[in-house]
């Protein structure tokens, strides 16, 4: 359809009844967590008590822990935070090399292994963390009986849920650099290397400010996909636990608006995350003047 060209009522009727039930269908949810977290009742539900900061803060006196006081739930957020920044810098330097491979590369069976990179993210999470976890306990046992060496990182824990959580968000920092890198005009780096700049100039000067933003958008996109990921960490975590799993392990004993006031922080924290590393590429994508 040409958007300058007249559209019938009815049309223009559906698409903002359609708009609407989309968008509510989307934000609802996110809407009543956060208002019930809020809520002076010890259900994370309706109706309406009253107003109260007894989630965030706590209460001594009614019995109340808050999310700044639970020491627990803190402790797991913790240690999302830690795993999701190994995920996002392993992710960002292996997916700039792979996007480098793949656009730049020739060799044969490059086209296989471009395919190949994107198995990980059309197998389900729990396979993919069972997978890793019997892999890696047979390379453990293995070494064990073999040499009596106790390797504790190939055991389930924090280094085999980042490498869970690797396998595919690095796939995804690959997709999204490739697609930057696809886009560059490579005569910019052919002048500057005729008029004497080295290749390490060139790619610090020239080609990473062109591809900040895809490595600033990749980095947020794995940081928050670590950070929400559950499939996969269930299956490798080992005694500490992530946010995620913590959360399970709470809403399986009795939920409490906690659980909101925590859903509520980690929206607040990632949409501030988001906005700082859209506006820092902007920023960056933006050409200065010499």
């Amino acid at each position: 359809m040409i958007p300058s060209l007249p559209r019938p009522a009815w049309l223009r009727s559906a698409t903002t009844v359609y708009l609407v039930a989309f968008l509510t269908f989307l934000f609802l949810p996110l809407v009543i967590v956060a208002v019930f977290a809020f809520n002076n009742a010890p259900s994370p539900a309706p109706p309406w008590r009253g107003f109260t900061l007894d989630w965030f803060l706590g209460n001594a006196s009614s019995g109340r822990t808050g999310l700044f006081a639970d020491t627990e739930l803190l402790g797991s957020i913790w240690t999302s935070f830690v795993v999701a920044l190994w995920v996002t810098s392993l992710s960002v330097l292996v997916g700039t090399a792979n996007a480098f491979l793949i656009e730049r590369g020739r060799f044969p069976g490059k086209q296989v292994l471009s395919i190949l990179m994107l198995a990980p993210l059309v197998i389900p999470g729990v396979i993919l963390g069972i997978s890793i976890l019997a892999f890696a306990s047979q390379i453990a046992e293995f070494v064990d009986s073999a040499f009596g060496w106790e390797l504790d990182f190939l055991r389930p824990g924090l280094p085999l849920v980042v490498a869970g959580q690797f396998s595919f968000i690095a796939t995804i920092s690959t997709l999204t650099i490739s697609a930057r890198l696809k886009r560059f005009d490579r005569t910019l780096e052919e002048a500057a290397l005729n008029l004497g700049a080295s290749k390490g100039a060139v790619f610090s000067h020239i080609m990473l400010p062109y591809l900040r933003p895809a490595l600033l958008g990749s980095a947020a996109i794995s940081f928050l996909m670590s950070f929400a990921d559950f499939n996969t960490t269930l299956m490798l975590v080992g005694a500490d636990s992530p946010l995620t799993v913590m959360m399970y392990g709470r809403m399986r004993e009795g939920a409490t608006p906690v659980l909101n006031a925590v859903s509520l922080f980690l929206m607040v924290a990632s949409a501030l995350l988001a906005v700082t590393l859209m506006r820092g590429g902007k920023a960056q994508s933006k050409p200065t003047a010499h």
